[in-house]
C-alpha cells in the first residue's frame, strides 16, 4: 500500500489529504461552536426564571453573545496574519470553553453577561477563519461551492445535537452543571484541533494568470449580499430566540424545548446541504428568493399550529430558515480575490452575526409591550426586504461571465 502511494504524481496528496484536513478541522470548529452558540436558546428560558429577566433582558443576553462574535470577527482575520489563522481559531475555541465553564459559576445577570460576551469573542474567530480555510483549500478545483456547503452542514449537524442533548440532560441536571459540560466539551474541541492543525494544511497554489470568471465581483453586489445575509440572520436569530417561548405558551416543557431545536437544526442542516447544491444548479438568487418567501410563510403558520403540529413542521421551518444561508455563504468568494478572502468573510459575518446580535433586543423590546407573536409576525414581515437586494446582487454576479 506504501509503495502505490509513493507511486502517485507529486501533487496526487496535495489534492486529496490536506484539502479533507482543512475541511474536517473547519467542519469541526462549525460543528461545535454553532452548537454552543444555539445552546443558548436552550438555556434561556431557565435563566429567565433563575434571574428573573424580562423579555428585553433576555434578547439582551442573546444580543450581547452574538455582538460580541459580529464585532470581532473583522479583528479576527486581522490578527491571523499576525498569529496564524489555525492557532487563533484554536484559542478562540479554547475560549469559549472556559467562558462556559465561568456561566456555571454566575450568581446573578452580570457574570452571566460577561461569561457570555467572552464566549462570544471566542466564537468570532470561527466563521471568518474556518470559511477562508476551506475556501482557499479547495480554491482551483471547481469545488468551493460544495465543500462550503458541507462546511455549513457541520455546523448545523452540531445545532442539532449540541442543544438537542443538553435539553435531555437539563431533565436530570441543573443549568450549572450543563453548562459546566459545555465548557468542557470546547475545551476538548480546542484540543483536537491542535491535533488536526498543528501544521497548517497546505493551500492551493492561485493559477498564474487568473481569467475573467476568477475575478470578484462588484462592491454593490458585495454590498447587497452582506444586507441580505444580516437581513436573514436577524431574522433566524430573531425567531430561535423566542421559539422556546413560543413553544412555553403551547405547554411544552424543557425537553420538548429542546427535542424541538434539534428537529429544526436536523431540518437545517439538510436544508444547508440541499440549498447549497440547488444554489449551484438552479441558481443561488432564484433560491434564496423560494427560501425567504417559505420561511416567511412557515414563521406565521408557526403561530397557528397547536404543539404536536408545530413539532412535526420543525425539520421544515429548519430548511427554509437555515437553507438561505449556504447559499449566500457560497457566494463570498465569487466577490473576493484570493489576497482579500479572510477579510471579505470577516465583513460578511460581521454584518450577518451583527444581524444576529441586533434582532432579539428589538424583537424583545417589542414583545414585552406587544407579546412574542407581534414581534414573530414584524420577523416574518422582514424578509420582503430581502427581494430587491437579490436582484442587486445578481447583476453584481453578472460581470464576472
Amino acid at each position: 500500500m506504501r509503495q502505490d502511494l509513493s507511486l502517485s504524481p507529486p501533487h496526487a496528496n496535495n489534492d486529496t489529504t490536506p484539502r479533507r484536513k482543512a475541511l474536517a478541522a473547519a467542519s469541526l470548529a462549525h460543528g461545535v461552536h454553532d452548537g454552543l452558540t444555539d445552546v443558548i436558546y436552550v438555556l434561556l428560558p431557565l435563566w429567565q426564571v433563575a434571574f428573573g429577566l424580562s423579555y428585553a433582558q433576555v434578547g439582551l443576553l442573546r444580543g450581547a453573545y452574538a455582538g460580541m462574535m459580529a464585532g470581532f470577527q473583522l479583528l479576527a482575520s486581522k490578527g491571523a496574519r499576525r498569529w496564524g489563522r489555525e492557532a487563533l481559531l484554536i484559542r478562540g475555541t479554547a475560549l469559549a470553553g472556559l467562558a462556559y465553564l465561568l456561566a456555571a459559576q454566575a450568581s446573578d445577570l452580570s457574570l452571566l453577561l460577561i461569561a457570555l460576551m467572552l464566549a462570544g469573542l471566542g466564537a468570532s474567530t470561527q466563521h471568518p477563519l474556518a470559511s477562508a480555510l476551506v475556501a482557499d483549500a479547495y480554491d482551483g478545483s471547481g469545488r468551493v461551492k460544495h465543500a462550503l456547503a458541507q462546511y455549513n452542514f457541520a455546523g448545523d449537524i452540531g445545532k442539532a445535537v449540541i442543544p438537542g442533548l443538553s435539553g435531555l440532560a437539563l431533565v436530570y441536571l441543573s443549568w450549572q452543571a450543563n453548562a459546566t459540560l459545555l465548557g468542557l466539551l470546547g475545551l476538548g474541541a480546542a484540543a483536537l484541533l491542535w491535533g488536526l492543525l498543528r501544521q497548517p494544511p497546505a493551500q492551493a497554489e492561485p493559477a498564474a494568470k487568473p481569467t475573467r470568471q476568477h475575478q470578484a465581483g462588484t462592491p454593490s453586489g458585495l454590498m447587497a449580499l452582506i444586507a441580505t445575509g444580516t437581513l436573514d440572520s436577524g431574522v433566524r436569530m430573531g425567531f430561535l430566540t423566542f421559539l422556546p417561548f413560543l413553544l412555553q405558551a403551547r405547554g411544552a416543557a424543557t425537553a420538548q424545548i429542546g427535542l424541538a431545536l434539534a428537529l429544526l437544526f436536523i431540518g437545517g442542516a439538510f436544508g444547508k446541504l440541499f440549498c447549497g447544491y440547488l444554489g449551484a444548479r438552479l441558481g443561488p438568487v432564484r433560491t434564496v428568493i423560494c427560501t425567504e418567501l417559505l420561511t416567511a410563510v412557515l414563521i406565521l403558520v408557526a403561530l397557528l399550529l397547536p404543539l404536536l403540529a408545530l413539532m412535526l413542521v420543525m425539520p421544515l421551518i429548519g430548511v427554509a430558515l437555515n437553507g438561505t444561508s449556504s447559499v449566500l455563504t457560497g457566494l463570498v468568494p465569487d466577490f473576493a480575490g484570493r489576497a482579500n478572502r479572510e477579510r471579505v468573510f470577516a465583513g460578511y459575518y460581521t454584518g450577518t452575526v451583527g444581524g444576529g446580535a441586533l434582532a432579539p433586543v428589538l424583537i424583545g423590546a417589542m414583545s414585552d409591550h406587544a407579546g412574542v407573536t407581534l414581534g414573530l409576525v414584524a420577523l416574518a414581515g422582514t424578509l420582503a426586504l430581502t427581494l430587491p437586494l437579490c436582484l442587486v446582487i445578481h447583476r453584481g454576479m453578472r460581470h464576472q461571465v
